[in-house]
Order: structure tokens, then C-alpha cells, then sequence
């Protein structure tokens, strides 16, 4: 799809200078979720009173923290915006030197204000929806180990801690997956996060072993200064790597099947994995690694071939989930989907990827908070044939929500308006095959998210007469206007193209491209394709009888949507059985040669020592017969040397 010599052009290198003044302050943006989780954990019942608010300030308090760096960032010239900040020397082992350094620039500082930002709102919602749960302390000690290993992640200077914060917020999204434990679904389901997430972190421990062997180093600046010097089919490789690390964690076909069953967990971890942590870190790992793909054409291409599947995969699974939580979750593997997308599109793509990124977290933690008020009011029910025209009773979550879906859609104006067709119009560039499915993918969208909102605020009422839906306290509303609030505004960090030029030290100056037809051309062909999904949903849902269960005479691809698109299948399949019988094999060759060899040894002196021992019996007569036997022999044998 590139040629690597307009690629090579086009890679940056990041030449930090150390942190001073503000940015000593840096090491607080983690320190201080990381001790509220230490406080909540080690304090035990002492700390079931005031925990919840112990852990919420924390998350604040490093979200002012963020907020300080970045004005100071801002301040400073466009050349000088990378700075870093050694703790100490973490690992010193032959060639292998690692710091525990943290590296701060445009990115990390767009991050850290996203995860921190959204993150606080999502625990001070969570003050509200878990107030009854005996385990409040430890659900928020859980959610500052979230954030802080989030903000390990994007901090990190090195591969080698980013990996560090990757596998925390592997364990994190386990411990908050599973945290109704009592639910065998639940813990099922954090079981199953945590083992798929686990072969992606093969794809990054192999990554990182190859570039230390190559390079001699994982630091981010180091590598990006001599990855010109490296042999384009190792970048290949160290590429497909990362790529296999990003779709654990971003859950990107084939290793997409866990984030559906993660909504077993309560529905503010679904928002903090979804918006702000664990699905968004394959994004950044990709954009990160912008130094590596530039130089693996190969690479990026497959990149922008698991996107485009997987936008596709995620938005036709949302077509048919009777579970508000799965219909947002199979969306957010649809949006991951666009954002990889222009994470592959290269330098043209890097800052929309990125822009779609935290446009994407406001909106989707406001409609997953929104979709928790709305369980809230309705008895924790899920299911949406039984709600319905709750609009009139939970008015806040009603327009709040509003505001997410029509930025999702990307109605004009909207933050999704700006962010999702600027993928659209860059894949139409450089691809115009890829910018027609991603258009598909926009049509496919309206679909699914009108019928979600059809069956929830609209439509008949359909809830049993013990249900009394009713208004979420204000401790839940008010972090849904405000995220309504970005939703809606999220679309000014494009004014004057401010994301592309902010992020440009990072990812490199997006090369121009015209795009195969007129700018104006292309939206309003995309605002007419979700034009289309949206009349599509109003004829096939709104003007019709809801069902109270699903229908079974339905086509394949409904059937197949429903379950999934079949992707445990597939990966038991294609994974579980060979891996099963692979262990089967390894297992009785451990035991057969393996052991054989350790064993077999043993077991032939012990029957040698069998046989030996028999002719130990303790009778005189038969040990002077065996003497006078031994005699006759030598005897015989001089016999016969001296007569040869």
C-alpha cells in the first residue's frame, strides 16, 4: 500500500529533554491512583467508610496533575514538547540497561488528560451505582489500579514499561471483569479476558525480545533514531508482533471474543475499559510504534485489513443484541476499528486515529454510564425488548444519551462528525476500496444505534409492572452531562487542523493526498449513508411490534450475529483444539521421553539391585560353591590361553 521510501521520509525521531520545573511533577499523574489502590487494599474494613471517596479524589487529583503538565506543554515551542523523567534504574542485567523513565509529549499528554478525565467522572458515577455493594472499598481500589496502569502504559519511555502497564491493566480488567465473583458468567468471563489477552502478550514479548536483539535497546527514542538502519523484513516482523499485541488488547479479529462477555462486570467497568484504559491501549501501541510502521509497509497493510474487518465484525454484532451493554460493547469494536484504521493508514491517519480516539471516549463512556442509569432504573435488566419509552422517566439519561448516539452516528456538528469522517475521507485517499467499506461501516452504525435507542426510549413501554423506572440520584447524572457535554464539543481540538499540528512531532507532517472526490462530496455522501441506516432502523424497528423474546425463524447472518459472529467457534477451532491437542502431545512426551530419560535410569539400577539381591541369601554353602565356581572359571580360562 506505501512505498518504503516515501515511508522512510516520513518517520520522526523523538529527541526528549529531561523533565524540570512542572514536569518533576510527572511521576504523580501515577503515583497517586497507584497509592489510593495500596491505601484501599492494605487498609482493608478500616477503610470501608470513606474508601470510595479516598479513591475518587486520588483519580482527581492526578487528572489536575495532568492538566498542569499539559498547559505547561503547551507553552512550550513546537520542537521542545518531549521531555523525560528518570526514576531509577530498573533493570541492569549484561546489555539489558532499563530505566523506570517516563516519557511525556503531545501524546501521552492527550492520554493522560483522557484517562484521567473521563476516569475521575466514571468514579464519582460509581459512588452512586455501587452505594449498596458490601465491596465498594475494593471495586474503587480496583479502579485506581485501572488507571494507574493505564497511566503506566502511555507513560512508559521504553517498551519494557509500557509491557510493565500492560500486564497491570490486564490484571486490573480481571479483578474488575470477575468482580461479581459470585457469578459463575462473571468469572467465566474475566477468565477468558485474561487468557486471550495473554496471546497477545506473547506477540509483545516477542516483539520486545527482537528489538533489544536488534537494537540493543527499548527505549522509544533510541529506536526511533536507527530503525532506518534496520532490514525491513525484521521491522516486518516486529510490526506483526504489535499488531498481534494490539488486537488482545483492542479486541481486533481474531482475538475479539472477550469483549462481549466482559460486560458481566458492573457497567462502570465496562465504561473505563471501553473509553478511557485496556481497549484503547492497542491504538496507542500502534501510533507509538509509528517509527516501526512506517518502515514495514507489509505491516501496515495488514493493520488496515484487521481494521476494516473488525469495524465491519463489531458493527454487524451490534445489529443484533437484545443486551444494551453487548449492543455498545460489539459498537466499540466497530470504533476501535476505524481508530486501527487510521492508525494504519500511516502519517495521513496517525492524528485521526488518535482524534477518533478521544472523541470515542466521551461518548462512549457517556452512553455506557447512561446505558448503567438506565439498568439502574429498570432492576438491573439488560434486556431492551423489555424497556421502552423511557424517555419520560429518566429524562436526564434520556438527552444525555442523546447526545453520545447522535455523535456516534456523526450527526453533524457532533464530536463523531469531525473525527470518524476524517477516517472516512483518508481511507477514500488512500484506498478507495477501504473508504468504501469504512463508508459501509458508517451506514451500519446508524442502524444499529437507532434501534438501540428505538428500543429503549421510544417504541411502547414493555417493562413488567414491578419495574418502576425512575431517575438516577444526581451522583450519576452529573457525570453524564458532562460527558454529553464533550460529546458535543469534542469536535474543536480540529479547529484549525489543532490535533494534526499538535500531534506532528510524534507521528511526523501528514503528507497532502487529494482525496478521489471533493471534501464536501464525501460528507454528505457519509451523512447520506447514515441517513440511510437510521431510516433503515426506524422502518424495521420503530414501526414495528417489539417482540418480548427473539425470534427464531430469523436469516443466517442474524443467527450468526447473535452468536457472536462465531468467534469462540472460530478460535476453538482454529486455537483450542490444535492448542489441546498440542498440549496432549507435549504431556505424554514429558512423561515418555522426558521423564523416560530422568527415570529410566533409576528404574534399571533398581531391577538390577532386584536381581543382585537374590544372590544375597545368607547361606555359607551356597557362597563357597559360588567361590568354587568363580575358581573353576579362572582356571579354565588360563587352560585356554596357555593351549592357544
Amino acid at each position: 500500500m506505501y512505498s518504503l521510501s516515501e515511508a522512510a521520509h516520513q518517520v520522526p525521531v523523538i529527541e526528549p529533554s529531561a523533565a524540570d520545573g512542572t514536569f518533576s511533577l510527572l511521576w504523580l499523574v501515577i503515583g497517586l491512583p497507584l497509592l489510593g489502590a495500596v491505601v484501599l487494599l492494605l487498609g482493608g474494613r478500616a477503610t470501608d467508610r470513606w474508601g470510595h471517596w479516598l479513591g475518587t479524589l486520588m483519580s482527581a487529583a492526578s487528572f489536575v496533575v495532568s492538566l498542569l503538565l499539559f498547559v505547561e506543554l503547551l507553552g512550550r515551542e513546537e520542537g521542545d514538547r518531549s521531555v523525560t523523567q528518570h526514576l531509577y534504574d530498573w533493570i541492569a542485567v549484561g546489555d539489558l540497561q532499563v530505566g523506570m523513565d517516563l516519557l511525556y509529549d503531545p501524546l501521552s499528554a492527550l492520554f493522560l488528560l483522557l484517562i484521567t478525565g473521563v476516569g475521575t467522572l466514571i468514579h464519582v458515577y460509581s459512588i452512586g451505582y455501587m452505594e449498596h455493594d458490601p465491596r465498594r472499598r475494593r471495586f474503587f481500589a480496583y479502579l485506581n489500579l485501572f488507571v494507574a496502569a493505564m497511566l503506566m502504559l502511555v507513560l512508559a519511555e521504553n517498551y519494557l514499561g509500557l509491557f510493565l502497564g500492560w500486564e497491570g491493566v490486564g490484571l486490573a480488567s480481571y479483578l474488575l471483569i470477575g468482580f461479581w465473583q459470585h457469578k459463575p458468567s462473571a468469572a467465566a468471563a474475566a477468565r477468558k479476558a485474561f487468557v486471550i489477552n495473554r496471546v497477545g502478550d506473547i506477540g509483545m514479548a516477542l516483539a520486545i525480545a527482537l528489538l533489544f536483539t536488534t537494537f540493543g535497546t527499548t527505549s522509544f527514542s533510541a529506536i526511533s533514531q536507527v530503525s532506518g538502519a534496520a532490514e525491513e523484513d525484521t521491522l516486518t516482523a516486529v510490526g506483526l508482533l504489535l499488531l498481534l499485541a494490539a488486537c488482545g488488547k483492542s479486541a481486533q479479529v481474531p482475538l475479539q471474543a472477550w469483549l462481549l462477555d466482559a460486560m458481566e462486570g458492573p457497567t462502570p467497568v465496562s465504561a473505563l475499559i471501553h473509553a478511557a484504559t485496556m481497549v484503547t491501549a492497542g491504538v496507542y501501541l500502534v501510533v507509538r510504534s509509528n517509527f516501526i510502521f512506517e518502515l514495514a509497509p507489509t505491516a501496515q497493510t495488514v493493520v488496515v485489513v484487521v481494521a476494516t474487518v473488525t469495524l465491519l465484525w463489531g458493527a454487524v454484532i451490534g445489529c443484533a443484541k437484545d443486551d444494551i451493554k453487548k449492543a455498545l460493547a460489539g459498537s466499540t469494536m466497530s470504533q476501535i476499528g476505524y481508530m486501527m484504521l487510521g492508525a494504519g493508514l500511516g502519517v495521513a491517519g496517525y492524528a485521526f486515529a488518535i482524534f477518533h480516539l478521544i472523541t470515542h471516549g466521551f461518548f462512549k463512556a457517556n452512553m455506557f454510564l447512561g446505558a448503567g442509569s438506565v439498568m439502574h432504573g429498570m432492576n438491573d435488566d439488560v434486556d431492551m425488548r423489555r424497556y421502552g419509552a423511557l424517555r419520560h422517566a429518566m429524562p436526564v439519561t434520556f438527552l444525555t444519551f442523546a447526545m453520545g448516539y447522535l455523535a456516534i452516528i456523526g450527526f453533524p456538528g457532533f464530536s463523531g462528525f469531525w473525527s470518524k469522517d476524517k477516517i472516512i475521507e483518508t481511507a477514500l485517499a488512500e484506498n478507495w476500496v477501504v473508504g468504501v467499506l469504512a463508508l459501509l461501516g458508517a451506514g451500519i452504525t446508524g442502524f444499529y444505534m437507532t434501534r438501540l435507542m428505538l428500543l429503549t426510549f421510544f417504541t411502547t413501554k414493555r417493562w413488567k409492572e414491578d419495574v418502576h423506572p425512575h431517575e438516577s440520584p444526581g451522583v450519576m447524572t452529573v457525570p453524564l452531562v458532562v460527558l454529553a457535554a464533550l460529546s458535543v464539543l469534542g469536535g474543536v481540538l480540529l479547529l484549525g487542523d489543532w490535533i494534526v499540528e499538535w500531534l506532528a512531532p510524534v507521528v511526523g507532517e501528514a503528507p497532502h493526498h487529494e482525496p478521489p472526490l471533493p471534501i464536501i462530496v464525501i460528507t454528505l455522501l457519509t451523512v447520506a449513508t447514515v441517513a440511510v441506516g437510521v431510516a433503515a432502523a426506524w422502518f424495521l424497528v420503530g414501526r414495528r411490534e417489539v417482540p418480548l423474546t427473539a425470534p427464531q425463524d430469523v436469516s443466517f447472518a442474524t443467527r450468526a450475529a447473535r452468536a457472536d459472529m462465531y468467534g469462540d467457534a472460530i478460535n476453538d477451532v482454529l486455537v483450542g483444539r490444535p492448542g489441546a491437542a498440542t498440549v496432549r502431545g507435549l504431556t505424554a512426551g514429558d512423561r515418555t521421553v522426558v521423564d523416560g530419560l530422568f527415570t529410566g535410569g533409576s528404574a534399571g539400577v533398581k531391577a538390577t539391585g532386584n536381581v543382585l539381591r537374590r544372590l544375597q541369601n545368607g547361606f555359607v554353602r551356597s557362597y563357597a560353591l559360588s567361590v568354587l565356581g568363580g575358581v573353576l572359571l579362572v582356571v579354565l580360562a588360563l587352560l585356554a590361553v596357555n593351549l592357544a
